[in-house]
Order: structure tokens, then sequence, then C-alpha cells
């Protein structure tokens, strides 16, 4: 009874020394396999890699997500170093023209054409080198102020053949005055310069001052001027 035991073991022992041209694959007919209920098989091979899917195609686009809540303000950083200056820009358009306070004006420059004869009354200025606002009245020798406000007023005078005091006069009142006396074989000036605050119906004027008659005068070669100009306008005349 134990020789086929033994003989069995055998047989199972018998592929581990077939030859190496045998193939391995094939199943080996052992009478003694179906007995014990198989030997096992041998291990299958490994299958090949699949692919990785990087060459399938891309989804559709998702829906844009809601905003996030802001994050909290950082602190404001250092001023940084000043860039270099652009270019020019253009021009911008020109503004509209402001109010002048030359718009009130009232000015004149008045010239004797003869000699002055009688004193203690208001010289006539009668050669009229400007006078367009008509302020000054060559008939009465007289500047009247239309406009209230600080006023310039000059005179240049010819002094010949006698010594002359000539007075500026502001309503009926000696302001200034000026003395020349005169140098045998010459022509003198006398002049001065006053200013002042006027307001509207105040009158100015020169004249000669004294008894005797003055050295004033002028001609086609020497010319005697009185001038006045409004300098700064009283705003509130408007």
């Amino acid at each position: 009874m134990l020789l086929p035991h033994s003989v069995c073991v055998l047989l199972l022992l018998a592929p581990l020394y077939s030859s190496a041209e045998d193939d391995p694959t094939q199943p080996q007919r052992n009478p003694c396999a179906n007995w014990m209920g198989g030997a096992p098989g041998y291990p299958g091979h490994n299958g090949l890699p699949g692919r990785d899917g990087k060459d399938g195609k891309n989804g559709e686009k998702g829906d844009t997500g809601e905003p996030g809540v802001p994050g909290q303000k950082g602190e404001v950083g250092n001023q940084g170093p000043q860039g270099p200056e652009g270019p020019r820009g253009f021009p911008g358009a020109r503004g509209e023209m402001g109010e002048s306070p030359f718009l009130l004006r009232s000015a004149f420059s008045m010239g004797l054409t003869g000699r002055v004869s009688i004193p203690n009354v208001p010289i006539r200025f009668t050669k009229a080198f400007y006078n367009d606002q008509r302020h000054y009245d060559e008939s009465t020798g007289k500047f009247r102020c239309n406009i209230r406000g600080l006023y310039l007023f000059t005179y240049h005078l010819t002094v010949y053949m006698k010594d002359v005091k000539v007075g500026l006069y502001k309503n009926n009142k000696p302001i200034m005055f000026t003395f020349d006396q005169f140098q045998a074989n010459n022509v003198d000036q006398a002049s001065g310069s006053i200013l002042l605050n006027l307001d509207v119906g105040d009158e100015v004027w020169l004249q000669v001052y004294g008894d005797e008659f003055g050295g004033i005068y002028g001609d086609n070669l020497n010319d005697s001027s009185f001038s006045g100009i409004l300098l700064y306008p009283d705003q509130s005349s408007k």
C-alpha cells in the first residue's frame, strides 16, 4: 500500500528535473496531480501599463465664483524717490479776461500856448496832449474829479524873465507851492508832483501865487504842462 504513494512523490518531483527545453507554460500530465487535488499554477505575466489620461480633452470652463471678502488694508508704505520729469503738456485754453481797475479811466495832460499874465486865478492850459475823458476843463483851467480814488498830479513849467511862485490848489485851498528864481540870460524849469485822494466833485488846478505877474510861458520851442491821472479807483464808486 505504500508503494503507490512513493511513486506519486517521485512523479511530482519529476518535472523539476525536466530538460530546460521543456515549456513550463504547458500543463504537465501527471496522474498524481488529479489524485492530490492539482499542483499550484505558475504566476501570470503583468499587463501593459494603462494610459495616463494626459491626452484627454479639457472639460468645460466652470462659472466664475463669488468675490472673496476683501482682506485687511495694509499700512501705507514710505514715499518712494521722485521720478523723472515727464514730457511737457500742451498749453491749456486761454482763460477769460478778468476785470481791470483801469476800466475806470481819468487822465489829462495839457500845455500852455502863451504867457501867463494874471496872478491868483487858475492857469488855463489849452493845448491838449491828452484829455479824452474831458475831465479837465480848458475854459476854467480846473480838473474836476468824476471817479473817486487816488490821483497823481504833475507840472513842469518854463520860467523866463521873471521869478515865479506857483501853487497847486484843491477846492480853493493851496496844497503845495513851487518857487523858482529867474537867472538872467537863462531859461529855468519849475516842477512839482503830488498824490491826492479825491472825492467826486473835487477840483484841482494851478495858479500863480502873489500879486506880481509870473514868468511862466509856453511857445513852439518850450512847453509848460499840467497833468493828472487816476492811479487807484475806489471800488465803492462803481
